[in-house]
């Protein structure tokens, strides 16, 4: 939300360029295992051949205009509350509660029955390599290195133009958050995946709820993590790779604000600012969830895998952040 909002208010795009470098390294690095046979992308969340475009694009809508009310995403949300913020903490409440309803409540009903008419199935999975292959023809792994590839220098080339981007801290921060997209791949496709489980000799990605292969995200997580804790003597309940990232987050927050002296208790101090973010967790609980993920999870994660869900989610969340952004501008 701050690259986006920099960007809506005085046209600095810094922040946005770091985010688009941890998009690189991420699409770089999941291509390059795709290409080496490490993983494949058919295996993760976003590449199904199931595309359902009305739910990506309202969900990302819904997630855009949330972050802004909430003064940031489900990642901004626990780093903030790892910092004494605790308007975070309400955001983070409001989000569990909506994208446990968009799971498996009320929204998840409506979902089914409504928005999922509105579904696209495509004839192979929805990877741009895939489609591509399919259509025109030729092997996928080449395409995979080719898009992938080209994307991403592309991309890459756009960052290095600015030359206030071309920083430690920006080139730092991009690199390293990509890096850890990459390194999540690795963890929950290669490191714990299982061709076939003793148990229902079936393969299995050990560690995700899912069963399939997953890296960084903040909304469903989130709200798994409120199912653990509150039915945490129900042994069917289970922590998962994702769960333990969300105490990682404020924890790692924690520190680094302790560090350098930053800490800080902070609340509402009106009723307006409390219903803003208020409203801002429900929205990204439910529409993260009905976009398969936020700005991280489908911003950088999901768009590594070259999805069409991915870059369709993505486009409503900025589209989204934007319209409240401007409307903010307009009140003020």
């Amino acid at each position: 939300m701050g690259a986006l909002a920099d960007w809506a208010y005085t046209g600095d795009t810094v922040r946005l360029r770091m985010w688009v470098l941890a998009v690189v390294v991420a699409m770089l690095g999941f291509n390059a295992m795709v290409a080496m046979g490490l993983i494949s992308p058919e295996k993760s969340l976003y590449t199904r051949p199931r595309l359902p475009w009305l739910a990506l694009i309202l969900g990302g809508f819904m997630f855009g205009w949330g972050m802004v009310w909430a003064s940031g995403c489900g990642s901004r949300s626990l780093t903030r509350l790892g910092t004494g913020n605790l308007k975070a903490l309400v955001v983070i409440g409001a989000m569990a509660f909506a994208g446990m309803t968009a799971l498996h409540g009320l929204v998840a009903v409506w979902n089914a029955q409504w928005l999922d008419r509105f579904t696209i199935i495509l004839p192979a999975t929805q990877d741009l390599p895939s489609l591509i292959a399919w259509s025109i023809g030729g092997d996928r792994a080449q395409w995979v290195l080719k898009v992938g590839s080209g994307l991403a220098v592309l991309l890459g080339l756009w960052a290095w133009t600015s030359p206030a981007a071309r920083t430690p801290a920006v080139w730092g921060g991009g690199l390293g958050v990509g890096a850890m997209i990459v390194a999540y791949w690795w963890l929950s496709g290669v490191l714990a995946y299982v061709p076939e489980h003793p148990e229902t000799l079936q393969e299995a990605f050990l560690g995700t709820r899912s069963n399939r292969m997953e890296s960084f995200t903040f909304v469903a997580p989130v709200a798994y993590s409120l199912d653990w804790l509150m039915y945490f003597s129900d042994q069917s309940r289970t922590l998962t790779m994702a769960i333990v990232t969300i105490p990682g987050v404020i924890l790692g927050a924690a520190v680094m604000a302790f560090l350098t002296g930053t800490f800080q208790w902070q609340g509402f101090q009106t009723t307006q600012d409390f219903v803003h973010h208020l409203v801002g967790g429900l929205m990204m609980g439910c529409g993260g969830v009905l976009a398969w993920g936020c700005t991280i999870g489908q911003g950088i994660t999901g768009v590594s895998t070259l999805s069409i869900g991915s870059f369709l989610a993505l486009a409503a969340m900025v589209l989204g952040a934007w319209s409240a952004l401007k409307y903010q501008w307009l009140r003020a």
